[in-house]
């Protein structure tokens, strides 16, 4: 099924890692020993690159052992489970609304994914990996965000055909910062 709705991108924002680190200490303290380390990921993590406003976080935890007590605590900040959406050992957790999480202040949240992956999960260690790559090689990084915007052009409506259009570029990436 295709997603419609609009394929939006931004210049980097400079308060993106502020977000991030907003967002983190809140679910970090609800996570509390759970919580090995939270990743910031996806575009948003890349300094001066264009990305769709949505922080992206990875909550690490120990071993898929621990997801229950995690989906648990995540819950008390009014996350919803999601389930892995098709990513094995990446499951998804949704937000009820602007002021998720929940952290008693009513504050309306910046849009953000999050994601709890065993420290072991392939997938994490592409986004770090990923995100690494592209912090460290400003080239790239602008070939990345001159690709992304040709892409929101040709599909400005299709997230999924957006997404399935950048993979050859993110696994070259991915052989170069092997």
């Amino acid at each position: 099924m295709t997603k419609q709705r609009k394929v939006e991108l931004v210049e980097y924002n400079p308060k993106w890692p502020q977000f991030f680190s907003e967002l983190s200490r809140v679910i970090s303290t609800a996570m509390g020993d759970l919580a090995l380390r939270i990743e910031h990921v996806g575009s948003t993590s890349v300094p001066g690159l264009a990305a769709k406003p949505i922080i992206d976080l990875d909550a690490v935890i120990a071993s898929r052992q621990l997801l229950p007590e995690a989906i648990h605590r995540l819950a008390g900040l009014e996350y919803v489970h999601k389930g892995d959406q098709g990513i094995r050992g990446r499951e998804a957790f949704a937000r009820q609304d602007e002021d998720t999480p929940k952290d008693g202040t009513g504050r309306k949240w910046p849009v953000h994914h999050l994601y709890v992956c065993a420290q072991d999960n392939a997938e994490l260690a592409r986004h770090v990996a990923f995100r690494d790559y592209l912090r460290s090689n400003p080239a790239a990084a602008l070939a990345y965000a001159k690709l992304k915007r040709q892409l929101a052009q040709q599909f400005p409506y299709d997230v999924d055909a957006y997404c399935e259009a950048k993979t050859d570029f993110v696994n070259g990436i991915l052989l170069l910062a092997s």
